[in-house]
């Protein structure tokens, strides 16, 4: 069953420095540019619609003041986590058009509600060339979201943004792998220092962008899925000087393509977005066509005939415990509480010994039953001797779920921020 794509536009430029006094980001023009191009109708995608950011004023803001737009980017991030988490409940790929990198923040948001709800961890595959981990353990002062929102869903940073509904941090270190930064990147040794897993430019090319989509694979496997933020300034400035902050050493479009692809060819990606791409330096859209062509071709594999829908665990049955529940023989076996029959021939069964009255496994005189041995073994043991009669019951989450996984929920406060909004130490603030 192919995936169909789900397109929201994110036009927020709240997370930009202005370019002039007298003057906005361009980036929020992102969207609308790339739609321009047939973006929809050439990856057969659902319009999502659009989001609109609000206004763009930093007043008067100051370094020393945190982070500009901080209250308007906390709750344009809740929003987009709601209509992020709305797509994904419809069992569509959402594609989010951004804007700058603060849209991250909503994924991130979206994300880290998906992970509780599915009982797994959520990561993160931070596609951009820069590493955008600024924060106050690292620097003079902060300001600019967009170039510091990895930092912000790493749980660093001030709490109106790194802790969203006491959630922090969104993305734990270990769940999030950095591809595309430059060989001399201002905070990579931050980054090595957090535990966060990169692959600059030039291992990138040395081992090649389809090789290292499957080696990005393999450093989340133990995550119940990953989302993908790409900033075309990932890109070489030769071949796209169209964003706010170019930086020569990048990738090239085909490289992009072919990386992008390897990302998405697999359940366990949950959705993309696309950040940064600024239409004020593209007067005749030949970039914009450049991306779109990009897109298209690397987001072919979700939408091919043979792809299959996300998929959050596991594809095994969930694991089951065998209790025991009295000594008669195992004939006898109790069916699951859901009616189902129990377990057939060959199936391997878990026992978690212990009889009625709590003790640590069967009465004096009766056999234990040893763990991962197959039903039919027990069955022909059960013949000669005597056992407790057992139950099965499913052990953990269900290997797939339903709707409404993305709903708000409010959580107590139990993250381990203080009162004041200083994250705890495991956070990893310098």
């Amino acid at each position: 069953m192919m995936r169909r794509i789900a397109v929201l536009d994110a036009p927020t430029n709240l997370g930009l420095r202005p370019p002039t006094s007298t003057s906005v980001p361009g980036c929020a023009k992102a969207p609308g540019a790339l739609r321009d191009h047939d973006l929809l109708a050439r990856l057969r995608a659902r319009d999502a619609g659009h989001l609109t950011p609000p206004r763009y004023d930093p007043g008067d803001w100051r370094p020393g003041d945190g982070v500009c737009h901080a209250r308007e980017i906390s709750g344009y991030s809740v929003t987009l986590a709601d209509r992020i988490g709305a797509i994904i409940d419809r069992g569509e790929f959402p594609l989010v058009l951004g804007g700058d990198c603060s849209v991250l923040l909503g994924s991130a948001l979206a994300m880290h509600r998906l992970g509780e709800a599915v009982g797994g961890r959520i990561g993160l595959v931070f596609v951009d060339g820069h590493s955008d981990f600024r924060h106050p353990g690292n620097a003079s002062y902060v300001g600019a979201a967009a170039g510091e929102d990895l930092a912000l869903v790493t749980g660093r940073g001030q709490a109106d943004l790194a802790a969203i509904e006491g959630r922090r941090p969104y993305f734990r270190d270990i769940d999030v792998v950095v591809l595309g930064i430059r060989a001399q990147d201002e905070y990579r040794l931050d980054l090595q220092a957090a535990g966060i897993t990169t692959r600059p430019v030039p291992a990138l090319r040395a081992e090649g962008a389809a090789r290292t989509a499957q080696w990005a694979h393999e450093q989340l496997a133990d995550c119940a899925g990953y989302w993908v933020h790409i900033d075309v300034d990932v890109l070489d400035p030769a071949v796209m000087p169209a964003v706010d902050a170019p930086d020569p050493g990048g990738i090239a479009f085909a490289e992009l393509e072919i990386l992008l692809a390897g990302l998405v060819d697999t359940p366990h990606c949950l959705g993309v977005e696309l950040t940064v791409f600024d239409p004020d330096y593209d007067p005749d859209g030949s970039y914009a066509a450049e991306i779109v062509n990009t897109i298209v071709a690397g987001l072919a594999p979700v939408s091919a005939p043979e792809a299959v829908p996300p998929r959050l665990l596991p594809p095994s049955p969930p694991p089951q415990r065998v209790r025991y529940t009295g000594p008669t023989a195992l004939a006898g076996v109790a069916s699951p509480p859901d009616g189902g029959g129990a377990p057939g021939p060959g199936s391997p069964v878990g026992i978690t010994a212990g009889t009625p009255g709590g003790s640590a496994g069967p009465a004096a005189g009766e056999p234990r039953v040893a763990l991962g041995l197959a039903t039919e073994d027990l069955a022909s043991a059960a013949a000669e001797t005597p056992v407790p009669a057992v139950a099965v019951e499913p052990v953990g989450p269900p290997a797939s779920i339903g709707p409404g996984l993305l709903r708000r929920v409010p959580r107590p406060e139990e993250d381990g921020a203080s009162e004041d909004g200083t994250p705890p130490s495991s956070a990893g603030i310098a």
